[in-house]
């Protein structure tokens, strides 16, 4: 019998019989893969509260029918108790989670991306740092590590130096006066985005509300929808802000 043992991280479950639920893992060698936890439900479940989105967890599957793996045993890597305490950090990693769940890999192990999620959640964990931005953060980061980084130092277009005031997800970052379409963005935005993809997030998630927050999650979100080509539910939804004013 097919054997397999990973880390992984809880991106979402649902239910499946009367007892049982189905869980999606993204796990460090193996890729995103769906497990059947038979019995999960029944109030005597040991392993039903490891078993929960944003969970990080060492899991231990024998193979079962069709793609599903069954649970053997499940414990927990990273029990997370700050985030699972307030609902900025719970919103924000819900999305986090919902992103990487839209990845179209089954089976493929990608652990560049095991481990940002390991730390996303970890930082949201992390009383030291605000969670407003870090959802955000997250997703122009992984836009980056897949290749597709935003522009933000010249129009993406003409390559002029700027002033660049507006920005297009669909183009690829921002644009200048002349090539302006997408959406508008102010200078301190721009400012915070540099300094989140130039090496500077630390600081910037140690910050209350930094100048700019706003439009930088607001134009965060509309990027990880058009790199997926995708409405994102939780993705949206945190995002609370008015939508920007479009070009």
């Amino acid at each position: 019998m097919k054997e397999l043992k990973d880390d992984a991280v809880v991106l979402r479950t649902y239910k499946s019989g009367e007892s049982d639920r189905v869980c999606v893992l993204w796990t460090r060698h193996h890729g995103k893969v769906r497990v059947l936890a038979k019995g999960v439900r029944k109030t005597s479940s040991r392993m039903g509260g490891s078993l929960e989105p944003m969970v990080h967890v060492n899991v231990d599957l024998v193979q079962g029918r069709g793609d599903l793996w069954i649970t053997r045993h499940v414990t927990h890597a990273g029990r997370m108790t700050n985030l699972r305490g307030d609902y900025a950090r719970i919103a924000a990693g819900l999305a986090v989670v919902e992103v990487v769940d839209a990845i179209p890999a089954e089976d493929v192990a990608d652990e560049g991306i095991f481990d940002m999620v390991v730390r996303v959640l970890a930082t949201l964990d992390n009383t030291d740092y605000y969670p407003d931005l870090v959802a955000a953060a997250f997703f122009v980061k992984l836009l980056a590590y897949d290749g597709s980084e935003p522009v933000v130092d010249v129009c993406v277009n003409c390559a002029s130096p700027g002033p660049l005031v507006a920005f297009n997800a669909a183009v690829g970052g921002t644009l200048c006066a002349s090539c302006r379409s997408g959406t508008a963005i102010s200078v301190t935005a721009l400012a915070l985005l540099r300094r989140i993809l130039g090496g500077d997030l630390g600081s910037v998630l140690r910050e209350a509300s930094p100048p700019g927050a706003g439009e930088v999650m607001a134009l965060a979100h509309d990027a990880i929808e058009v790199h997926f080509g995708r409405r994102l539910k939780v993705v949206r939804s945190t995002a609370s802000l008015a939508p920007p004013q479009r070009l």
